[in-house]
């Protein structure tokens, strides 16, 4: 079994979204996608995809791009972005999943053979430029839901397990310093953690970068020229 993670599909939610407004490089994003996709995947892998997927407004709508990756092989296991409006109640989501190969993450874990994978959408962190004082409370709230998160993984987690965190915004300011995440993160013992959000302002932002004996990947679908990674 291998792991590919992929992140902001930004697929367009039959919303009149068409990505090329940021760079000729968008055209045919998502057909980019499928193919490096079916060249890599197989059934029995896992792919990751760390928010951001739909422009759509109502579930309905986000329906539609979920079901342009039914045909991908592999088991996907997607978190929220904070584009994804129309992730509201996740009861309803799980329920609406195209098939079974799809996982909707919140707050929570799940386990497929040797690997927990555990997720939530997290927020911009203190020290970077776009933090502002009301953005303080919501920090907090992230963080406490990746500690739920955290605990459901961990009561998940077999001994020799691989333990993958999900989160959708970079888990850290600009400089790399420490937050509520990577401080949850070395506490429950998490070997990987994928994130996404940025794009061609990435900036300082490395697309691997080891912490405290913690993988982190930056995994936006345009940085990584339309491709997956492997873990």
């Amino acid at each position: 079994m291998k792991v590919f993670a992929v992140s902001d599909l930004h697929l367009p939610g039959n919303q009149d979204k068409p990505m090329d407004v940021f760079g000729g490089n968008w055209t045919g994003h998502f057909e980019k996608i499928r193919e490096d996709w079916k060249a890599k995947v197989r059934a029995e892998d896992i792919v990751l995809i760390a928010g951001d997927v739909s422009w759509a407004m109502v579930l309905s709508d986000a329906l539609m791009d979920l079901a342009k990756m039914r045909d991908l092989p592999g088991k996907k296991i997607f978190i929220r972005g904070n584009h994804d409006f129309w992730w509201s109640g996740i009861t309803a989501l799980r329920a609406s999943a195209p098939d079974e190969t799809f996982y909707f993450l919140q707050n929570d874990g799940v386990r497929l053979e040797n690997l927990v994978v555990c997720g939530s959408r997290g927020w911009t962190c203190p020290g970077g430029l776009d933090f502002k004082a009301e953005d303080e409370k919501i920090y907090l709230r992230e963080g406490e839901r990746f500690r739920l998160a955290l605990q459901s993984a961990d009561k998940l987690r077999q001994e020799g397990d691989r333990l993958i965190a999900m989160i959708h915004y970079p888990p850290f300011n600009v400089k790399k310093e420490d937050s509520l995440f990577t401080d949850l993160f070395e506490k429950y013992g998490v070997d990987t953690v994928v994130y996404g959000h940025l794009h061609q302002n990435a900036g300082a932002y490395p697309f691997e970068f080891m912490k405290n004996g913690i993988q982190y990947l930056l995994t936006s679908c345009d940085l990584l020229g339309f491709r997956l990674i492997e873990l």
